[in-house]
This record gives C-alpha cells, sequence and structure tokens, in this order.
C-alpha cells in the first residue's frame, strides 16, 4: 500500500484547548468524537474518577452552557475558533463534600473553584469568614507557619479576599495579613488536602454555595424573579435577594418537571399543591434549566441508594488512602517533631556550648585582666618603691636646701644689714658730697667773685696807670732821652712785674679751681655708680629673699 493511501485512511482531527481553574491542556480530537469521547479524554489525563460532578462549559453568544455528552462535538453550537476553548469545571455540587469527595484531585478541582467564586463574588462570604478561608487556602499553599521563614510580605502577592471586603474595611494590606497569619499559624500540623476539604466544608455552609441563578418570570406579567437550581432542589428568590429563597421545591418533594418552549413546569409531589410554572426568556436558557435539574435530581437520588460496586470500591480505596496518609502524616508528624526536638535539643546544646565557650572566653579574659592587673600592681609597686625613694631624696634635698636657705636667709639677714649700713652710709657720703658740693660750689662762686673783683681792679688800675701817665708825661714822646723818663720806665716796669705776677697768680687760682671742679665731677660719677650698684645688690637680695619664703 502506498504512503499516500495510508494518508488518506487518518482520521481528521481538530484541536481542542482545555481551561482548568489552574492549568491549560490541548488536545486533537477526531472529527467524528461525541462529547462524552473528548470529556473521558480529560478524564484521563487528570486522573479523575468522580466524572459525574463534572463538565465541559462553553460561551456561545454571551450565554454559558455545556457540552451535551452524546452528541458530536462538531455538531453543537460551538465557537467556530482554532482550537477550540473548552472549560473543564464543576457542574454539580455534592450535598456533603467530606463524604462525596472522594479522591485528592476532585476535593482540590473543586477548592480551586470555589476560591475563585468567593473571590470574584459570585459567593457572598462574611469578612470573618473570607479571612478564615483565606487562612487554609494559605495552609495549602504554603504548609506550616515558619516565622522565620514567613517573614512579614510573603503574601503580598496572593489574592485571598474579595475586593469587596478590601473596601468594606479601611485597613492595610500589612493589617490584613496580620489577620491571616494570626489564623493561619493556628493550622500547623494540617496537610494541604485537609486544608482544602476544611476550606470546603465551610464554604458548602454559605447561601450561594453551589446554586445556578437564572432569571425567569412567574406568569405573562413577566414579574421578575430568580431561579436557583442547586444539590438540594429548586429554590425561588426575588431579584434583589439571592441569601433567603421565598419558594423551595426540594428534589424529594418534586413529582414531575417538565419543559415546552419558554415554559416550565414544576408539579410537586403532593397532588393537592400548587404546580408552579415560570417563563425563560429564552428556550436555551429553559433547557439549561432543564438539565441542571435532571443532574442535579439524579444524583439526589444516587446518593440515597446504595452504592455501586464501583463507588464502593473508590469509597474503600478513599478511606485506605487516608488511613494511609493519616498513618503517613503521624509518622511525618513524629518524625517531624523528633527532628525539631533533635533541632531544639542541638541549639540547646550548641548554646550550651556557645555559653561555655563564652564562660571560657571570659575566664580567660579575667585570668588575663587578672594577670596584667597583677602585672600593672607590681608596676605601681616598683614605681611606688621609687616614687617613695625620689620622695626620701626630695625629702633629703628639701631638708638640705631648708638648712641652705635658713643659712641664706642668715646671710640676706646680714647682708641686708650691711647693705642698710653701706646704704646709710651711702646717704651719709651723699648727703656730705652734697654739702661738700655746696660748699665747693660757694667758694667756687666766691673765687669766681673775687676773680672777677680782681680783674675789675686791674683794669682800673692799668686805666688809672695809663691816666696819671699821661697827665704826669705828656712830653715823653718828644724828648725819649730824658733820664727821668727813664727812671719812670723803670718804675713803670715794676709796676708791671707786680701785675704780671698777680695775674698769674689768678691764672694758677682758676686751674686749681677747675682742677678742683673735676675731680668733685669724677668723685660723683664714681659715687652714683657705687650707688647704683648697691641698689642692684639689694634688689637682688630682696628676689632672693622672696623665692626663700616660696621655698619655705
Amino acid at each position: 500500500m502506498s504512503i499516500r493511501g495510508l494518508k488518506k485512511k487518518q482520521p481528521k482531527t481538530f484541536k481542542v484547548r482545555i481551561i482548568t481553574v489552574d492549568a491549560e491542556m490541548e488536545f486533537s480530537c477526531e472529527m467524528k468524537w461525541k462529547g462524552k469521547d473528548l470529556f473521558d479524554l480529560v478524564c484521563r489525563a487528570l486522573g479523575l474518577r468522580e466524572t459525574w460532578f463534572f463538565g465541559l462549559q462553553y460561551t456561545i453568544k454571551g450565554m454559558c452552557t455545556w457540552l451535551k455528552m452524546d452528541k458530536k462535538v462538531l455538531d453543537q453550537e460551538i465557537p467556530k475558533e482554532d482550537p477550540i476553548s473548552f472549560h473543564f469545571l464543576a457542574k454539580f455540587y455534592p450535598e456533603k463534600v467530606e463524604e462525596e469527595l472522594l479522591q485528592e484531585i476532585t476535593q482540590h478541582l473543586f477548592f480551586l473553584q470555589v476560591k475563585k467564586q468567593i473571590l470574584n463574588e459570585e459567593i457572598y462570604c462574611s469578612p470573618e469568614a473570607t479571612v478564615l478561608l483565606a487562612s487554609y487556602a494559605v495552609q495549602a499553599k504554603y504548609g506550616d507557619y515558619d516565622p522565620n521563614f514567613h517573614e512579614p510580605g510573603f503574601l503580598a502577592h496572593d489574592e485571598l479576599l474579595p475586593k469587596r471586603v478590601l473596601r468594606q474595611y479601611q485597613l492595610t494590606a500589612e493589617m490584613w495579613e496580620e489577620k491571616i497569619t494570626a489564623w493561619y499559624a493556628e493550622h500547623r500540623g494540617i496537610a494541604r488536602d485537609e486544608a482544602e476539604m476544611n476550606y470546603l466544608k465551610i464554604a458548602q455552609d454559605l447561601e450561594m454555595y453551589g446554586v445556578n441563578y437564572f432569571p425567569i418570570a412567574q406568569n405573562k406579567n413577566h414579574t421578575d424573579l430568580l431561579l436557583g437550581v442547586d444539590a438540594k432542589g429548586i429554590h425561588i428568590y426575588s431579584i434583589n435577594n439571592r441569601f433567603s429563597p421565598s419558594k423551595s421545591f426540594e428534589w424529594s418533594s418534586i413529582r414531575n418537571i417538565s419543559c415546552s418552549e419558554k415554559e416550565l413546569t414544576i408539579k410537586p409531589l403532593d397532588k393537592k399543591a400548587e404546580v408552579f410554572k415560570f417563563f425563560a426568556s429564552q428556550l436555551k436558557v429553559n433547557k439549561l434549566i432543564f438539565q441542571l435539574c435532571i443532574g442535579n435530581h439524579d444524583l439526589f437520588m444516587r446518593r440515597r441508594k446504595v452504592d455501586s460496586i464501583e463507588i464502593q470500591q473508590m469509597k474503600a480505596q478513599a478511606r485506605e488512602e487516608k488511613a494511609r496518609k493519616k498513618m503517613e502524616n503521624q509518622r511525618l508528624a513524629r518524625e517531624k517533631q523528633l527532628r525539631e526536638e533533635a533541632e531544639r535539643a542541638k541549639e540547646e546544646l550548641e548554646r550550651r556550648l556557645f555559653q561555655l565557650e563564652d564562660e571560657a572566653r571570659q575566664a580567660n579574659e579575667a585570668l588575663l585582666r587578672s594577670q596584667e592587673a597583677a602585672e600593672l600592681l607590681a608596676e605601681k609597686a616598683q614605681i611606688a618603691e621609687e616614687e617613695a625613694k625620689l620622695l626620701a631624696q626630695n625629702a633629703a634635698e628639701a631638708e638640705q636646701e631648708r638648712q641652705r636657705l635658713e643659712i641664706t636667709a642668715l646671710k640676706s639677714k646680714e647682708e641686708k644689714r650691711l647693705m642698710e649700713q653701706k646704704m646709710r652710709e651711702a646717704e651719709l657720703i651723699a648727703v656730705k658730697l652734697v654739702k661738700e658740693s655746696d660748699r665747693r660750689a660757694k667758694e667756687a662762686e666766691h673765687l669766681k667773685q673775687d676773680l672777677h673783683e680782681a680783674r675789675e681792679a686791674e683794669r682800673k688800675a692799668k686805666q688809672k696807670l695809663l691816666d696819671i701817665t699821661r697827665l704826669n708825661y705828656p712830653h715823653m714822646a718828644k724828648y725819649p732821652q730824658y733820664s727821668p723818663g727813664d727812671s719812670r720806665d723803670a718804675n713803670f716796669d715794676k709796676g708791671s712785674i707786680k701785675l704780671d705776677l698777680k695775674d698769674i697768680d689768678l691764672k694758677r687760682l682758676s686751674f686749681e679751681i677747675e682742677r678742683e671742679r673735676l675731680d668733685y665731677l669724677e668723685k660723683s660719677r664714681k659715687f652714683e655708680d657705687r650707688l647704683k650698684e648697691l641698689k642692684s645688690e639689694i634688689h637682688a637680695l630682696k628676689l632672693e629673699e622672696k623665692q626663700a619664703g616660696l621655698y619655705c
């Protein structure tokens, strides 16, 4: 057979994208596959055996509907896209999650879907309950709380609370995290599947849990109502209240449900009770409601019958798995406890070792300090001894200095006395010199006066002599050979000699006076120098006395 012939025999396929709550998958489907073929393929890929809760949902013309299992996929009104997208979701909800959800994968898929519905506000939940549910979600994701690992801010990127709750309370993200962590810390030791089951057990008690709502009208006047279908029955709500139904029909009290065109009729089991009729906006809505009613009613009746062999096997396996997990968890808990105890013992030993090392270090430091202190004390003792010697030496020197100062003081007193005596003598000499100076000055003044008088007398005598000579001998110039003139000339020469002698005496006297004056000046200068020396000696003695007083 040719290769072309083989290619012709290969079935035609189309691509499908399956979107779960937390993952996406793609499959190649044969053109002839029915909805059940595709659904079974997805369940096998997920390892899911509790298939009766789930379905494949798609959106067409703004309306969500479910893929029919008994019809071909391509014959149904599905989106024209490649690949065709379907959402794998829970279509029917159990009455009691703990009893009906047997597989862990089933629990996990329900947990993710219900959590998403609460966060998207499709299921109303009080703020207190949302915090508790969030703590179980955190336990399922992160395991046991560890303050060393789960530091503040570790929930910053997790969506755990509905936006309605965040808007309702003016709390920061840190404050919400603190509230959630307070509950989260109390869930220590709870495994992931157990935390998810606790989440679902709380969620199943919420009023809007598992309810599919549809807008309806009770009569042709089109009074707006809401019809809800869930695992327990059919409920009628007012348009503004989805919590408390105004009328309910439990599955056990319904005799028949019929659908024709846009009208859907509910006949109670009690024939005397009123038949409830309502009208939907579209035939598709009526058919969808009818399918959900049939599926939920079938599950309701199934729960009240003896379990099939398959269900019994699954429950037995679930019990065995739970027992095994319980034992495993207990073993892990014991191992964890032993490990924690060992770690605590190790930490205690390390702490004790560190404490001992610290004590040893402190002891060594104390020993070193003691040795240093001993060395320091020895050094101080040596220094003190040297200081004592030095003080003794200084005391001896001070004693010698004191004695020297005493001797110096005595000498200073004697010298002072001598100096005072010398000063007194100098003062007496000075006084004598002053008197002598005054006397000499007076004598010099008298001598000068006598000299002046003598010179004046000499001048007058010379003048008188000249006058006499001119008067007595006016003809002497005419008669120079006259003998009497010779005798007068002789007499005049004698008088001139006498005058010359007297002038010589005066000069000698002036010279002596000048010499005595110079001697007096020389003596005065020497006396002043000696007086200055005495003053310097007295000043030095006074300084020595002051210094001696400071030393004392």
